[in-house]
């Protein structure tokens, strides 16, 4: 038998093997998109690497968040994945857990110790896009921690200027300004061109998230 023929039958027969693929971390990515959280503790017991990113740069962990499988989430979390791993666009599982409400998920990352001075594409926290959306229980465990609630992303924008500038001024963004309000946030932090919050939330005629910016001490 040739040495090339040897290599190959070795090959097939580890294919065949019971377990084979266990250390696949395709497989993990692939199992935790398809939200089949069996396979994914059938993976994590058999030590796939919980590290394995696809081609956007993107562990498992982020696709889990991504798609919201909150389950497998945890799984991944518990079994000591990377909440800081960064993935080619610059989110990292806890970033994009900010930004997309996933409330539940956060509250398992928080333990795990998320890295408060890594920011996103635009130089933001996860309580921006997170108030930005009015993600109202997902803002309210983020000021749990020590984010910085006074932060300015590369825009000029704090978290209160995202809500006053991109908000819808209702419900929710009232809430995620009066929480951020109560957590310390400056009103009167303006953007570049020295528009306060008061102001832009005047200008687009939200006049009750005005008020109470006013409140708290805003001003024009």
């Amino acid at each position: 038998m040739t040495a090339a023929l040897t290599i190959l039958v070795a090959m097939v027969l580890l294919a065949a093997s019971p377990g084979a693929g266990a250390q696949d971390g395709g497989g993990l990515l692939a199992a935790t998109a398809a939200g089949d959280l069996p396979r994914v503790r059938e993976l994590i017991a058999a030590g796939a690497d919980l590290e394995v990113r696809n081609g956007a740069g993107e562990t498992a962990l982020l696709v889990a968040v991504r798609g919201n499988r909150v389950e497998i989430a945890r799984e991944l979390i518990d079994a000591g994945a990377n909440i800081n791993a960064r993935a080619g666009n610059r989110d990292t599982p806890f970033l994009l857990a900010g930004a997309s409400g996933r409330t539940e998920i956060i509250a398992a990352m928080i333990p795990a110790g998320p890295d408060l001075t890594l920011f996103n594409r635009f130089g933001g926290t996860a309580l921006i896009p997170a108030c930005e959306r009015g993600h109202v229980e997902t803002i309210a465990l983020l000021l749990s921690t020590a984010i910085d609630v006074d932060h300015v992303n590369e825009l000029g924008w704090t978290c209160l200027l995202e809500i006053a500038i991109l908000g819808e001024g209702g419900e929710r963004h009232q809430q995620a300004a009066r929480l951020v309000l109560a957590a310390g946030a400056d009103p009167n932090l303006a953007d570049r061109d020295g528009v306060s919050p008061l102001a832009h939330a005047r200008n687009r005629g939200h006049a009750a998230l005005a008020g109470l910016i006013e409140a708290y001490g805003g001003r024009p």
